[in-house]
């Protein structure tokens, strides 16, 4: 393992939820070894000096959790020892000096209307004038690179920090909640602002720091709130590919991540309780999509109807179908021996809690104009008891998920 190790990404995999898997196919498809590891792992891991820590998205805090005070200083003297480290979105804001890490001095800049956060889809960023080793060539002059609902750097003056890309302007498939703003003609925008107050064209993005490059000691860190890891995205995939390069000294085979469609994704853990879960998660999906509640984004992320939560639908089905289309390793399969029966149960209750709460919201949209003829606090309710309060993971959500991350990191082939 050591000298496998050394030659590797790793990949703090807990609070990681789809943004895991993105993350492991991305390094997959470009043809670099890959170890996924627990937060408990991370301190002996890196002793072994991989050639890079990713980090990837989720909830930057929970992340610190877990690592704990031992896993975070080990993250720290690692790259202060001249590591490599690579965050995208909640890594990135785990590596911030509120994150945890404190391996950049910057802070994460709060959003001033709460629609800024409903960002998804696809931005032009500006490149920096001052081009560096990080920058690959033949990008276009403008390059379209992925966000999904990004948080925001707090900028501030330093030289140990250098801006790499900011946004520019909104791509064809950017979407604010569930409107695509390419669907809305640039008079509608200025009306509902002037009409409504609402803002739904994201100028203050532009101008803000979108992906930066810090150092600390001998090391660096690369900090993306734009998912360079996405499937099929050209011009980000190329970006990371050439980050691997770079700053990892890693040899790539390719500068491309295949598209990934859930639904054609093959069985080969025939699992009857995997199974099972699948069917129940497809069937919340097509009860969401025929009651104008969700929506599938693309072939592997849903989008949903604001204040639904489609991320957390999104993040179990696409665990549970990636786990079914790897061969089970023996530790995988003695791990679901002794959760099947307990993860089986509360996805049933899960199923039928959530089926009935997707209803529930169904009717408030229609009865809309009635204001008391469905108790929001009772949704509110409802919804609590299956995902707890945003933004963390609690409730039946809470149960599963952590079962699902571990299971898949240890089905998912690091070779």
């Amino acid at each position: 393992m050591s000298k496998y190790l050394s030659e590797s990404v790793l990949v703090l995999w807990d609070e990681s939820h789809i943004w895991g898997l993105l993350a492991w196919r991305a390094l997959k498809a470009l043809g670099v070894p890959v170890v996924l590891a627990g937060a408990g792992e991370i301190p002996e891991l890196l002793k072994q000096r991989p050639r890079m820590l990713l980090v990837p998205g989720g909830w930057a805090r929970r992340k610190a959790e877990h690592l704990g005070s031992v896993g975070l200083a080990a993250v720290r003297r690692y790259v202060t020892e001249g590591g490599a480290y690579l965050g995208f979105c909640g890594g990135a804001g785990l590596a911030l000096t509120a994150g945890g890490l404190d391996l950049c001095p910057w802070t994460r800049k709060g959003f001033t209307d709460r629609m800024q956060h409903f960002v998804s889809g696809h931005m032009h960023v500006r490149l920096a004038d001052e081009r560096c080793e990080l920058m690959p060539e033949g990008l276009t002059e403008a390059p379209l690179l992925p966000v999904w609902w990004p948080a925001r750097f707090n900028p501030a003056p330093n030289p140990e920090v250098r801006v790499l890309a900011a946004y520019e302007t909104p791509g064809p498939d950017l979407m604010v909640a569930d409107i695509p703003l390419s669907s809305l003609p640039e008079e509608t925008l200025d009306d509902w602002q002037n009409m409504y107050g609402v803002r739904l064209w994201p100028h203050f993005m532009a101008g803000q720091p979108c992906v930066v490059e810090t150092r600390l000691g001998r090391g660096r860190a690369v900090l993306s709130y734009a998912h360079l890891e996405t499937p099929a995205s050209a011009e980000a995939n190329r970006w990371l590919a050439h980050l691997l390069r770079v700053l990892g000294g890693l040899e790539v085979a390719s500068s491309q991540v295949p598209a990934w469609d859930l639904e054609g994704l093959p069985v080969r853990w025939d699992d009857p309780a995997l199974a099972e879960a699948s069917r129940q998660l497809f069937d919340i999906v097509r009860l969401g999509q025929e009651h104008f509640l969700l929506f599938w984004r693309n072939p592997w992320l849903l989008g949903w109807r604001r204040g639904i939560p489609g991320a957390g639908i999104s993040s179990l089905y696409a665990l549970v179908r990636q786990i079914q289309a790897c061969e089970p390793t023996d530790a995988a399969a003695d791990f679901w021996r002794a959760q099947a029966t307990g993860f089986t149960g509360t996805m049933r209750l899960f199923h039928q809690g959530l089926s009935g709460y997707l209803l529930a919201e169904r009717l408030a949209m229609t009865l809309a104009s009635a204001p008391d003829a469905v108790c929001l606090t009772g949704l509110k309710q409802q919804r609590a008891a299956l995902f707890g309060p945003p933004p963390g993971a609690g409730g039946l959500y809470g149960k599963m998920l952590p079962v699902l991350e571990k299971l898949a990191r240890l089905t998912l082939p690091d070779k």
